[in-house]
């Protein structure tokens, strides 16, 4: 039975503030397996709005859950995969915000409106962007290796699939998450 990320974001959203949901072949006496994601926050209830950090813990989760059973990953593998896809998640999310924050500055120094003619300040930031950007490229080329080392050789195949999988169901996600909020604007103001 395929789980659907609607399915596992509710599952996601009724479980309590930081615990995880057990993996459906751990035994009653083993240790659990370390937490996929911690939800920091008990999931928005009726009218209260979902944050993006929100969406991102309870995807980042789904992912988790959803590693499992697409790249059947043995009960040894299971929680160093875990550590390490978790790591690698975060290295992507630390570097993406580093890179939105230096384009957001050269945005600001480049507005045609406000923006300064500081030649300097911006060729101090262009290079700011470069170094990130090669520093992001290290350190996930890096973490990638750390989670490899967990999976056979068809498993890093798979996983790399997989990624790209979940990418597109999240783009899809965030599309219908926005026709739904312009769906509600639209009713509201009728």
């Amino acid at each position: 039975m395929r789980l659907t990320f609607a399915a596992a974001l509710v599952a996601c959203a009724v479980a309590s503030p930081g615990t995880a949901a057990p993996r459906p072949t751990q035994r009653a006496t083993q240790a659990p397996p370390p937490a996929p994601a911690s939800v920091e926050q008990p999931a928005p209830t009726g009218d209260q709005p979902i944050s993006a950090r929100q969406i991102q813990q309870l995807f980042d989760a789904f992912i988790v859950l959803q590693a499992q059973e697409k790249l059947q990953l043995s009960d040894a593998q299971y929680g160093s995969f875990v550590t390490r896809l978790k790591a690698l998640q975060e290295t992507r999310r630390t570097h993406q915000q580093a890179h939105q924050k230096i384009l957001n500055d050269l945005r600001k120094l480049t507005n045609p409106q406000t923006g300064s003619n500081d030649e300097a300040a911006i060729t101090e930031r262009l290079k700011a962007l470069h170094d990130e950007d090669e520093a992001a490229a290290t350190d996930v080329r890096k973490a990638y290796a750390g989670v490899d080392e967990t999976l056979d050789l068809r498993q890093q195949a798979r996983f790399r699939i997989f990624e790209d999988n979940m990418e597109q169901q999240k783009l899809e996600l965030l599309m219908r998450a926005r026709q739904n909020a312009r769906a509600q604007r639209g009713n509201a103001k009728k």
